[in-house]
């Protein structure tokens, strides 16, 4: 068992334990131990993933392999069922209650997406291998291949968004296209992703006549400088006319989305007139609660915008900021530090991996880590949308802690028996 990553899960999970109780403390309920306070539940739910990991790494290793596909299976079923049985939390019907517990289907949705990804690529792996003697960057040469791994990332990404309305775990599940670009799949899908994405900002931030021309500019400058055959006109001609077609559909696109989704866009960018005290105020205080921690911090449980409930969702989506107030600018990076460390960390224990079905797992482990980190982070900071995913190990709710722990402990697990796994 890789002592080190266990190591950095413990860590992490008793910072952001002290980082709840300080988010939440009063003066009326000081006790860590008080189990009528989120930092006691918190402790329960803590309890409650120990035991979790620890039945994980009992069971055997290959038994994930053969019953990935049963786990995504039941889970999906799970989160199909949450949307008629479930109840409705802030606006997202997305949780199943069972007295005074809550429980999130679609966090747990990410590892079962990540078993059955896995299975699915290792075993096409094999399957091209045997046959055709190809080396593993040649399976997404075959379309088929690439539209099936698409398929387990994208039924429960639209199941999530579109029925339960949790846009920020539904965008989690993009996390798995780096898994896919590290077995093979084409540049180009990123590059192409990445312009996509660009277009879509610039359009809502720039006029679309003047995108057009400069489009235009681009497609005429091309021809100046390839070979103008067939071939090349037909590229370029292609490039400029998706490009077109994005900016032209952006605002279509925008105006289909919800108001509060528009809203943090037009936040994010700047766009018309936010009221900072009303649609911008969440960011306007968690950026006034991390700056204020200044190079070391105000000390812990001395923050004032935390202590006053200043920024909303302080415990949960805003974690970030009680870190930042109390630890400052020192204490932040040693968290980042941590996050990355232990990232990088399960990268290294993919690429050692004998097995192709360890080796995706694994991707996809420091794939959701990262995006949940970068996106949680970005947004408390005004670099993202604020689009509502916790931060790993930090924020509270039983559901994320669990799904991340059984998440990562699957391939310590994988990894400890590395030599063992027939796939």
């Amino acid at each position: 068992m890789d002592r080190v990553a266990v190591l950095l899960y413990i860590l992490l999970v008793i910072m952001g334990w002290l980082n709840i109780y300080a988010a939440v403390y009063d003066e009326e309920h000081q006790s860590i131990l008080d189990t009528t306070q989120k930092y006691g539940k918190q402790l329960i739910w803590i309890g409650g993933a120990s035991i979790i990991a620890f039945c994980i790494l009992l069971i055997d290793a290959n038994f994930y392999t053969a019953f990935a596909y049963f786990f995504y299976g039941f889970i999906l079923l799970l989160n199909i069922l949450v949307i008629f049985l479930g109840r409705e939390v802030k606006g997202s019907h997305s949780w199943f209650r069972f007295g005074d517990v809550g429980i999130q289907p679609a966090e747990f949705m990410k590892f079962a997406t990540n078993l059955a990804l896995a299975k699915y690529l290792s075993n096409v792996n094999i399957v091209v291998n045997q046959q055709f003697r190809l080396k593993i960057r040649d399976i997404f040469k075959n379309y088929k291949n690439t539209l099936y791994a698409l398929a387990f990332i994208g039924i429960p990404l639209v199941i999530i968004k579109k029925f339960q309305d949790e846009t920020g775990l539904a965008l989690v599940f993009a996390a798995f296209v780096i898994v896919m670009y590290r077995e093979g799949l084409s540049v180009n899908f990123l590059i192409f992703g990445m312009m996509t994405a660009m277009l879509f900002v610039l359009s809502l931030i720039v006029s679309t006549s003047s995108l057009l021309i400069f489009l235009g500019v681009m497609a005429l400058l091309s021809f100046l400088f390839i070979r103008r055959n067939r071939l090349n006109i037909l590229i370029v001609s292609g490039i400029y006319l998706l490009g077109a077609t994005v900016v032209l559909g952006t605002n279509y696109m925008y105006n289909k989305l919800d108001d509060h989704q528009r809203v943090r866009i037009d936040v994010l960018l700047g766009r018309g007139n936010v009221d900072m005290q009303k649609e911008g105020y969440n960011v306007k205080q968690a950026k006034i609660a991390i700056g204020s921690g200044g190079l070391l911090g105000k000390g812990y449980l001395q923050g004032t915008q935390t202590k006053y409930d200043f920024v909303p969702e302080q415990d949960t989506d805003f974690i970030f900021c009680t870190v930042g107030e109390e630890w400052g600018f020192v204490g932040s990076l040693i968290v980042i530090l941590l996050q990355l460390t232990l990232v990088l960390r399960i990268i290294f224990l993919a690429e050692r991996q004998r097995s192709d079905f360890s080796r995706i797992y694994g991707y996809g482990v420091a794939s959701i880590l990262f995006f949940h980190l970068m996106v949680n982070i970005g947004m408390t900071i005004g670099l993202m949308p604020v689009i509502g995913i916790p931060l790993p190990f930090f924020s509270y709710g039983g559901s994320s802690l669990w799904s991340f722990t059984i998440l990562l402990f699957i391939f310590i697990k994988l990894d400890a028996n590395r030599l063992l796994i027939l796939r």
